[in-house]
């Protein structure tokens, strides 16, 4: 089970794929960046797929959750190469997709990190945030982001994974939401108020 306690007062069983919803400014993305966290202090592999800052920019805020350095701790940048800051290449911490539209680059660099990260360090258990959907949604139709959300989390529920999704519910219409929801095993909502609710499918 992953133990999502202190931030959700859940565990949750391997293989289960989690959005996590709201609108802006509500911490979406730090409540998935401390799971992860909380995970490499357990000895659980962490990969960020990020389609909204860089790569350094979230290694530097990973760092104030917890020191990574010699820990399974990964990235894949959909940002940089779009943005053609200077030459960049893949190495063991940073693998870059072209732009948040190369969906299939985005879930081959997924594969060779989970991969690495068997045969190299013998980690089974991985914890994998992806920030944001609704940058996907702004690249491409509804119906790519959906079959791409289905390999996808169908990857993750293979190797056992914990699977972290972050979308702004206020900028994306209730069928847009209602058709995503179907491929996830729950939904946590956080609000302006409150503490974050997670309801996970039975």
């Amino acid at each position: 089970m992953y133990d999502l306690a202190p931030h959700l007062e859940t565990e949750v069983a391997p293989g289960t794929n989690l959005l996590i919803m709201g609108p802006p400014l509500t911490g979406k993305r730090k409540l998935a960046m401390d799971v992860l966290a909380d995970g490499t202090e357990v000895g659980d592999g962490a990969i960020i797929v990020t389609t909204k800052d860089g790569a350094d920019r979230v290694l530097k805020d990973y760092a104030t959750r917890t020191p990574y350095e010699g820990k399974p701790v990964a990235v894949v940048d959909c940002v940089t190469r779009q943005q053609a800051v200077g030459d960049v290449r893949d190495d063991d911490r940073i693998k870059y997709a072209s732009s948040p539209v190369d969906m299939t680059g985005i879930g081959i660099k997924l594969s060779e990190f989970l991969q690495a990260f068997y045969r190299d360090r013998g980690i089974e258990r991985n914890r994998i945030m992806v920030h944001s959907l609704s940058t996907l949604l702004m690249y491409s139709d509804l119906q790519t982001v959906f079959r791409f959300l289905h390999v996808f989390t169908g990857r993750l529920q293979s190797v056992d994974g914990l699977g972290l999704f972050s979308i702004d519910s206020t900028a994306h219409d209730d069928q847009t939401m209602n058709t995503l929801k179907q491929l996830f095993d729950g939904v946590v909502v956080l609000s302006e108020e409150g503490e974050p609710r997670i309801r996970v499918a039975e």
